[in-house]
Protein backbone atom coordinates (compact mmCIF):
# COMPACT_ATOMS: atom_id res chain seq x y z
CA UNK A 1 0.00 0.00 0.00
CA UNK A 2 2.68 2.62 1.11
CA UNK A 3 4.40 1.74 -2.46
CA UNK A 4 1.68 2.22 -4.51
CA UNK A 5 0.99 5.49 -2.43
CA UNK A 6 4.59 6.59 -3.27
CA UNK A 7 4.34 5.69 -7.00
CA UNK A 8 1.03 7.73 -7.15
CA UNK A 9 2.56 10.71 -5.73
CA UNK A 10 5.55 10.41 -7.44
CA UNK A 11 4.36 9.77 -10.92
CA UNK A 12 2.58 13.11 -11.79
CA UNK A 13 6.06 14.80 -10.70
CA UNK A 14 7.96 12.25 -12.89
CA UNK A 15 5.66 12.76 -16.04
CA UNK A 16 5.98 16.79 -15.78
CA UNK A 17 9.84 15.95 -15.75
CA UNK A 18 9.46 14.39 -18.84
CA UNK A 19 7.50 17.09 -20.55
CA UNK A 20 9.45 19.62 -19.68
CA UNK A 21 12.85 18.03 -20.68
CA UNK A 22 11.08 17.01 -23.64
CA UNK A 23 10.22 21.15 -24.34
CA UNK A 24 13.43 21.98 -23.44
CA UNK A 25 14.81 19.66 -26.23
CA UNK A 26 12.43 20.84 -28.74
CA UNK A 27 13.39 24.27 -28.52
CA UNK A 28 17.15 23.78 -28.34
CA UNK A 29 16.40 21.91 -31.66
CA UNK A 30 14.82 24.84 -33.04
CA UNK A 31 17.51 27.13 -32.25
CA UNK A 32 20.48 25.54 -33.16
CA UNK A 33 18.45 25.07 -36.51
CA UNK A 34 18.22 29.01 -36.39
CA UNK A 35 21.88 29.70 -35.84
CA UNK A 36 22.82 27.25 -38.69
CA UNK A 37 20.93 29.15 -40.83
CA UNK A 38 21.86 32.53 -39.28
CA UNK A 39 23.91 34.92 -41.53
CA UNK A 40 23.12 38.27 -40.26
CA UNK A 41 24.38 40.05 -37.34
CA UNK A 42 20.34 40.61 -36.67
CA UNK A 43 19.37 37.02 -36.91
CA UNK A 44 22.21 35.90 -34.62
CA UNK A 45 21.41 38.30 -32.14
CA UNK A 46 17.91 36.83 -32.53
CA UNK A 47 19.26 33.39 -32.12
CA UNK A 48 21.12 34.29 -29.17
CA UNK A 49 18.30 36.00 -27.37
CA UNK A 50 16.07 33.47 -28.01
CA UNK A 51 19.15 30.90 -26.35
CA UNK A 52 18.54 32.86 -22.84
CA UNK A 53 14.72 32.48 -22.71
CA UNK A 54 15.64 29.42 -22.95
CA UNK A 55 18.03 29.28 -19.92
CA UNK A 56 15.95 31.37 -18.16
CA UNK A 57 13.43 29.07 -18.34
CA UNK A 58 15.07 25.85 -17.64
CA UNK A 59 17.35 27.28 -14.90
CA UNK A 60 19.73 23.86 -14.85
CA UNK A 61 21.19 24.02 -18.05
CA UNK A 62 24.23 25.43 -19.19
CA UNK A 63 24.33 24.99 -22.67
CA UNK A 64 21.77 27.69 -23.50
CA UNK A 65 24.32 30.26 -22.50
CA UNK A 66 26.21 28.60 -24.08
CA UNK A 67 25.06 28.79 -27.77
CA UNK A 68 23.98 32.15 -26.71
CA UNK A 69 27.14 33.34 -26.37
CA UNK A 70 28.47 31.55 -29.52
CA UNK A 71 25.94 33.45 -31.31
CA UNK A 72 27.19 36.89 -30.26
CA UNK A 73 30.47 35.55 -30.96
CA UNK A 74 29.82 34.23 -33.91
CA UNK A 75 28.10 37.83 -34.63
CA UNK A 76 31.10 39.70 -33.48
CA UNK A 77 33.12 38.98 -36.49
CA UNK A 78 30.74 40.89 -38.70
CA UNK A 79 31.54 44.76 -39.52
CA UNK A 80 28.74 46.37 -38.09
CA UNK A 81 29.60 44.93 -34.54
CA UNK A 82 31.49 46.65 -31.60
CA UNK A 83 33.37 44.53 -29.99
CA UNK A 84 33.41 46.51 -26.77
CA UNK A 85 29.79 46.17 -26.68
CA UNK A 86 29.22 42.41 -27.59
CA UNK A 87 32.04 41.11 -25.26
CA UNK A 88 30.51 41.72 -22.58
CA UNK A 89 27.60 40.55 -23.38
CA UNK A 90 29.24 37.08 -23.88
CA UNK A 91 31.35 37.40 -20.70
CA UNK A 92 28.26 37.42 -18.57
CA UNK A 93 26.55 34.88 -20.65
CA UNK A 94 29.86 32.83 -19.97
CA UNK A 95 29.85 33.37 -15.96
CA UNK A 96 26.11 31.72 -16.34
CA UNK A 97 27.24 28.82 -18.07
CA UNK A 98 30.18 28.70 -16.27
CA UNK A 99 27.97 28.41 -13.07
CA UNK A 100 25.99 25.91 -14.36
CA UNK A 101 28.07 23.49 -15.94
CA UNK A 102 28.91 20.49 -13.50
CA UNK A 103 31.86 19.02 -15.33
CA UNK A 104 35.91 20.18 -16.39
CA UNK A 105 34.71 19.35 -20.20
CA UNK A 106 31.76 21.56 -19.96
CA UNK A 107 33.48 24.26 -18.00
CA UNK A 108 36.51 23.77 -20.53
CA UNK A 109 34.08 24.90 -23.68
CA UNK A 110 33.38 28.23 -21.91
CA UNK A 111 36.50 28.99 -21.55
CA UNK A 112 36.64 28.59 -25.47
CA UNK A 113 34.33 30.97 -25.77
CA UNK A 114 36.01 33.97 -23.48
CA UNK A 115 38.91 33.28 -25.63
CA UNK A 116 37.19 33.79 -29.16
CA UNK A 117 35.55 37.00 -26.61
CA UNK A 118 38.85 38.45 -25.68
CA UNK A 119 40.42 37.54 -29.04
CA UNK A 120 37.48 40.15 -30.74
CA UNK A 121 38.69 42.89 -28.44
CA UNK A 122 42.00 42.16 -29.12
CA UNK A 123 41.82 43.07 -32.75
CA UNK A 124 40.33 46.19 -32.57
CA UNK A 125 43.51 47.30 -31.72
CA UNK A 126 46.29 44.19 -31.95
CA UNK A 127 49.08 46.40 -30.45
CA UNK A 128 47.80 48.35 -28.42
CA UNK A 129 45.69 45.59 -26.61
CA UNK A 130 48.08 42.54 -26.47
CA UNK A 131 48.81 43.07 -22.95
CA UNK A 132 45.20 43.62 -21.51
CA UNK A 133 42.67 41.46 -23.87
CA UNK A 134 45.64 39.51 -25.68
CA UNK A 135 46.54 38.28 -22.19
CA UNK A 136 43.30 37.04 -21.12
CA UNK A 137 42.63 35.89 -24.41
CA UNK A 138 46.05 33.62 -23.71
CA UNK A 139 44.49 32.59 -20.08
CA UNK A 140 41.33 31.54 -21.20
CA UNK A 141 43.10 28.99 -23.75
CA UNK A 142 45.38 27.80 -20.83
CA UNK A 143 42.40 27.28 -18.28
CA UNK A 144 40.48 25.17 -20.64
CA UNK A 145 43.33 23.12 -21.79
CA UNK A 146 44.23 22.39 -17.67
CA UNK A 147 40.30 21.96 -17.60
CA UNK A 148 40.24 19.17 -20.57
CA UNK A 149 42.99 18.55 -22.50
CA UNK A 150 41.55 17.17 -25.13
CA UNK A 151 39.17 19.67 -26.17
CA UNK A 152 39.60 19.81 -29.96
CA UNK A 153 38.27 24.02 -30.06
CA UNK A 154 40.50 24.79 -28.17
CA UNK A 155 43.36 23.40 -30.17
CA UNK A 156 41.34 25.13 -33.30
CA UNK A 157 41.85 28.54 -31.82
CA UNK A 158 45.32 28.12 -30.37
CA UNK A 159 46.28 27.18 -34.03
CA UNK A 160 44.27 30.27 -35.31
CA UNK A 161 46.28 32.86 -32.91
CA UNK A 162 49.36 31.48 -34.16
CA UNK A 163 48.60 31.57 -37.50
CA UNK A 164 47.42 35.32 -37.21
CA UNK A 165 50.90 36.14 -35.25
CA UNK A 166 53.58 37.00 -37.43
CA UNK A 167 56.71 34.44 -37.79
CA UNK A 168 58.93 37.07 -36.30
CA UNK A 169 56.87 36.90 -33.29
CA UNK A 170 56.70 32.99 -33.19
CA UNK A 171 53.66 32.64 -34.89
CA UNK A 172 53.31 31.49 -38.71
CA UNK A 173 51.49 28.28 -41.05
CA UNK A 174 54.42 26.04 -39.82
CA UNK A 175 53.70 26.90 -36.29
CA UNK A 176 50.07 26.40 -36.72
CA UNK A 177 49.62 23.35 -38.86
CA UNK A 178 50.59 20.81 -35.72
CA UNK A 179 48.23 22.48 -33.88
CA UNK A 180 45.38 22.30 -36.47
CA UNK A 181 46.27 18.83 -36.96
CA UNK A 182 45.40 17.87 -33.26
CA UNK A 183 42.32 19.67 -33.48
CA UNK A 184 41.11 17.51 -36.03
CA UNK A 185 42.62 14.71 -34.81
CA UNK A 186 40.60 15.11 -31.77
CA UNK A 187 37.60 16.40 -33.65
CA UNK A 188 37.43 12.87 -35.26
CA UNK A 189 37.61 11.20 -31.94
CA UNK A 190 34.88 13.33 -30.24
CA UNK A 191 31.71 11.80 -29.63
CA UNK A 192 29.61 14.80 -28.54
CA UNK A 193 26.14 13.82 -26.88
CA UNK A 194 23.06 15.73 -25.94
CA UNK A 195 23.56 19.58 -26.51
CA UNK A 196 27.36 19.27 -26.34
CA UNK A 197 29.27 21.78 -28.66
CA UNK A 198 30.40 20.28 -31.80
CA UNK A 199 31.69 22.98 -33.83
CA UNK A 200 34.97 23.33 -35.23
CA UNK A 201 35.76 20.58 -37.72
CA UNK A 202 35.18 21.93 -40.70
CA UNK A 203 36.74 25.67 -39.85
CA UNK A 204 39.92 23.66 -38.55
CA UNK A 205 40.38 21.73 -41.44
CA UNK A 206 39.87 24.70 -43.90
CA UNK A 207 43.06 26.27 -41.72
CA UNK A 208 44.65 23.38 -42.34
CA UNK A 209 44.96 23.76 -45.88
CA UNK A 210 45.90 27.19 -45.56
CA UNK A 211 48.95 25.99 -44.24
CA UNK A 212 49.95 23.22 -46.50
Amino acid sequence: MKRLLLSILFCPVLLSAIAQSGRYAGAMQKNLAMFDSAKTTAQLQAVSDAFVRIGDAEKTQWQPYYFAGLALSTAGWQKDVDADVNSPKINTLCDKAEALATTDAEKSEVYALRNMSATQQMLVDPQTRWQTSGQQATAALKKGLQLNANNPRLYYLQGMSLFGTPTQFGGGKDKAKPLFEKAISLFNAEQPDGFSPRWGKERAAAQLALCQ
